[in-house]
C-alpha cells in the first residue's frame, strides 16, 4: 500500500516537472522571439482563458462542439463495428471495403472538408468528418482483433460444448476489447483534431472552431493560444475519462468472469 501511495507521488511530481519544464520553454520562446502576435506568453495566454471562462459563449460553443464530436466518434463507433464484423465474416466483403478504407486514409483531411462542405450544412460538416476520419481506425482494429482470436481455443470450445454466447463474451471480446480500446483511444485525440478543422473551414454557429478562426483574421494571437489550449484539454480530459470507462468495465466483466 505505501509503495503504491510512494510511487503514485513520484509519478505526480514527475508530471508537474515535464509540465513546467514545457512552459518555461513556452516562455522562453516568447523571450527570445520578443512578439506576442507569433508567440504569447503563458501568462497572457491563461488570463485571456480566465476572461473566456465568464462569457456564456464561451460554454455555449463548447457543449456545440463537444456534441459535434461526440455524434460523430459514436456513429464510426457503431458502424466501424458492424462493418468490421461484416467484414470478417465475408472476405469477399472485407476485400471489396478495404480499398475504400485505403482511400480514407490517404486523402487529405482538406479535402473531405471542401467535399463535405457542397454535401452538408455548416452545422454537421464537423460530425461527417469525424465520422470519416474516425471509421476506418476502428473498422482495421476491430477486424484486427476478430483475427487475432485463437483458432485453438475455438475448436477447444466447439469440443466441450461451450454456449455461443460464452464463446462471442469469453473468446471474441476479450480477443477483440485491447485492439477496440486503442482505436477508441486514438479516435478521441483525432476527432478533436479534424473536428476542429472542419469548423474553422465551415464557420458553424457556436463552435471552438470559429473562434479560433476569429482569433485568427483579427491577428489576436494570445486568444487563438487560449482556445487551442481548449482544444487539447478537452482531448485530454476525454481521453482519460473515456480510459477509465473502459478499464473499470473491463475489469468487472473479468472479475465476474
Amino acid at each position: 500500500m505505501k509503495n503504491s501511495i510512494t510511487k503514485n507521488k513520484k509519478q505526480y511530481f514527475k508530471n508537474i516537472s515535464i509540465f513546467i519544464f514545457w512552459i518555461l520553454v513556452w516562455q522562453s520562446l516568447h523571450l527570445i522571439i520578443g512578439r506576442d502576435i507569433y508567440v504569447p506568453s503563458p501568462f497572457s495566454v491563461l488570463i485571456k482563458l480566465k476572461e473566456l471562462l465568464f462569457v456564456p459563449r464561451f460554454w455555449l460553443s463548447v457543449i456545440y462542439s463537444i456534441y459535434r464530436v461526440l455524434v460523430g466518434l459514436l456513429l464510426s463507433i457503431i458502424l466501424g463495428i458492424i462493418v468490421a464484423i461484416i467484414s470478417s465474416l465475408n472476405k469477399y466483403f472485407h476485400d471489396l471495403i478495404k480499398p475504400f478504407m485505403t482511400i480514407i486514409k490517404s486523402t487529405p483531411v482538406l479535402s473531405f472538408i471542401i467535399i463535405a462542405l457542397i454535401w452538408f450544412s455548416s452545422s454537421n460538416v464537423p460530425i461527417f468528418i469525424c465520422f470519416l476520419m474516425c471509421f476506418p481506425i476502428i473498422w482495421t482494429n476491430v477486424v484486427e482483433g476478430i483475427n487475432q482470436v485463437d483458432v485453438k481455443l475455438l475448436e477447444m470450445a466447439k469440443i466441450y460444448k461451450v454456449k455461443r454466447i460464452n464463446i462471442l463474451k469469453k473468446i471474441y471480446i476479450s480477443s477483440v476489447l485491447p485492439y477496440f480500446t486503442a482505436a477508441c483511444i486514438t479516435c478521441l485525440g483525432l476527432a478533436w483534431k479534424v473536428g476542429v478543422a472542419a469548423e474553422v473551414l465551415s464557420h458553424p454557429q457556436n463552435s471552438i472552431g470559429s473562434h479560433l478562426y476569429s482569433a485568427k483574421v483579427y491577428l489576436d494571437s494570445t486568444e487563438l493560444f487560449a482556445w487551442t489550449l481548449v482544444v487539447i484539454l478537452l482531448s485530454l480530459l476525454f481521453e482519460i475519462i473515456f480510459a477509465k470507462i473502459i478499464y473499470k468495465i473491463t475489469n468487472k466483466r473479468f472479475s465476474k468472469s
